[in-house]
């Protein structure tokens, strides 16, 4: 079975009023040279495919994380203990692979390979390469280390647990490749300016440098992290770290990456899935002015994760929560502009009624499905973040099994069930391979978003009861947990578990069954990119383009500014604790 072909308006697109711009579909701009398209589309396929085996992997170890918090201990059975030596191993492996490895290798073939063909600009092709083997060369060293469980460090790696230098080195040499990813992108969108004075930067393009360029500035913090303080001191180079200070430049960065990984979702559903839907771009100024709010709000954010944290005062803490709910202002415009993007295809299609517009869209395309659930399941996660965010609410949830279910909700869902839904046209589109079911992979989407609804409710009602998070619970629930009335959340928790195995055996069946299939159609015809039309453009020449798309045209600036409104809110921060460093030795717990 192909995949869908892409919905046709069932009533025309109203005619622009003289001199306004078109509001018909982009079309990719035609690349003639056949070899490089070949190499441009084999190197985002070697980063998508990396990425799925990453998630292969890592979802495989999930359901132990969820039967461990529904009080079944799996990691005593034989089989388990002779792959992983502790639970503690086996949340490291799963967090690194799907929250760091997937997401990573995902957004670097999807963001390469978007601006380029928006553009229709040239690459180098042999630095595009490089990069990926640079990339999967950083990733199988820190796998090392990592499979033998010699830093056995759980997500955030925190000092002074102290992890073999070879982790350290691999992650350093995975998150600068990105960098030069972002090195090529940006240098690739300069040089379209350069050749196209007075033109607005296409859509696509434009999302994508503006993510590339809050990734350069949040991903500042955890390199010079790693490279300045950690690897040193695993190499016994110097004989302590201060954890406060390395934790302070971990969450400058480890906040900022929720949008690096979200953001691209973003891209698709503002420029792709409401032509899946059969419907339109509301506003691709207000677009725009998304992505610049993002870019200059997202990374002086980190403290709010630090609340508990001493020597830290409360004045920088107070104000990176006021600029955390200040996120919520992006969100909102993409929670209006992308539901009324939905709203116009349904009702091309026939949809009435207040909400009853909603069963008119396409809920059997996976394509489609598992970027609309993604979407719900942020909504949501939105939610569960203003309270984490909190000055007031957070002192409850903290470091409980709330946030493994917040977690989830964000990046398991919405960003990752936005990968899952993309891949399904992009692998076509690459390889000329066809969708081998559409209704597996509909099962698949489906499943995944009850799966982990059922989990994310289960920890969070946990952890509202206190049920710590990053612990062996099965092993001690009897003990510490036998009085609290948990046995229901319990039980949902256990039960996604199962859920979601399911799902990503569907899944996968779906995905390896198509990359091992034979090439069988034109990929540029049979599956192109699905751009969709535009309500209200933004127009192609700056001079006559309106505010809102000349003020957020200046990216270089405004990557600038961001660099700035970050060292203002992190300086004085950090310069406090590098007076006061209080320096202990390394010690491994597993």
């Amino acid at each position: 079975m192909t995949t869908s072909p892409l919905p046709t308006r069932s009533r025309p697109a109203a005619a622009p009023p003289p001199g306004a711009a078109s509001t018909a579909a982009r079309q990719a701009p035609p690349i003639a040279d056949a070899a490089y398209l070949a190499s441009l589309k084999k190197v985002t396929q070697y980063y998508v495919v990396t990425a799925f085996l990453a998630l292969f992997v890592g979802v495989l170890i999930g359901p132990l994380q969820a039967l461990n918090y529904g009080g079944i201990n799996v990691y005593e059975l034989p089989i388990i203990r002779n792959l992983l030596k502790s639970y503690y191993q086996g949340l490291s492996l799963h967090g690194v692979l799907n929250a760091l490895v997937f997401t990573q290798f995902f957004i670097s073939g999807w963001m390469l390979y978007l601006p380029v063909r928006d553009l229709g600009m040239r690459i180098n092709m042999r630095f595009a390469w490089f990069t990926y083997a640079l990339m999967t060369l950083g990733l199988l060293l820190a796998a090392v280390p990592l499979l033998t469980n010699r830093s056995t460090l759980l997500y955030t790696f925190y000092p002074p647990m102290q992890g073999d230098a070879l982790f350290y080195i691999g992650a350093a040499i995975m998150v600068g490749s990105s960098l030069l990813v972002v090195g090529q992108v940006v240098n690739m969108w300069l040089r379209w300016k350069r050749e196209n004075p007075g033109r607005v930067t296409p859509l696509v393009a434009f999302m994508s440098v503006s993510v590339w360029m809050m990734w350069a500035v949040a991903s500042l913090g955890i390199v010079i992290e790693v490279v300045v303080l950690l690897i040193p001191w695993s190499l016994g180079l110097v004989g302590g770290v201060d954890p406060l200070l390395s934790k302070t430049l971990f969450w400058w960065t480890g906040h900022a990456i929720v949008y690096f990984w979200v953001l691209p979702a973003y891209i698709s559903w503002y420029a792709f899935v409401p032509r899946h839907a059969g419907g339109r771009t509301v506003s691709e100024p207000l677009t725009r002015l998304t992505f610049v709010l993002f870019l200059l709000n997202s990374v002086p954010v980190g403290l709010h994760h630090q609340y508990s944290d001493p020597n830290i005062s409360v004045l920088w803490k107070t104000l990176h929560m006021f600029l955390t709910f200040l996120i919520a202002v992006p969100s909102l415009l993409t929670a209006f502009s992308v539901t009324a993007s939905l709203e116009d295809g349904a009702r091309a299609r026939g949809g009435r009624g207040l909400v009853g517009w909603v069963t008119k869209l396409p809920w059997g395309n996976a394509i489609f499905s598992a970027q609309v659930l993604a979407m719900i399941s942020f909504i949501l996660g939105g939610a569960g973040g203003i309270v984490n965010a909190s000055s007031t609410f957070a002192g409850v949830v903290h470091n409980t099994a709330w946030i493994p279910g917040h977690f989830h909700i964000t990046v398991g869902t919405a960003t990752t069930l936005s990968f899952m839904g993309i891949a399904l046209w992009l692998i076509p589109h690459l390889t000329g391979k066809r969708l081998p079911s559409m209704r597996l992979a509909s099962w698949a989407v489906w499943t995944w978003f009850v799966g982990m609804m059922v989990f994310a409710l289960g920890m969070h009602w946990q952890g509202l009861y206190g049920v710590t998070r990053r612990a062996l619970v099965s092993a001690t629930a009897q003990d510490v947990y036998r009085d609290m009335p948990i046995g229901l959340p319990v039980a949902l928790t256990a039960i996604s578990g199962v859920i979601l195995l399911v799902s990503a055996i569907l899944y996968f069946y779906v995905l390896f069954k198509m990359l091992l299939s034979k090439r069988v159609d034109n990929g540029e015809v049979s599956a192109p990119i699905p751009y969709s039309e535009k309500i209200s453009p933004a127009g192609e020449n700056l001079a006559t383009a309106g505010k809102l798309v000349r003020y957020t045209e200046p990216l270089m600036a405004l990557w600038l500014l961001t660099l700035v409104l970050v060292l203002m809110m992190y300086g004085p921060v950090l310069g406090r604790m590098i007076a006061n460093l209080q320096l202990v030795p390394g010690w491994r717990l597993y």
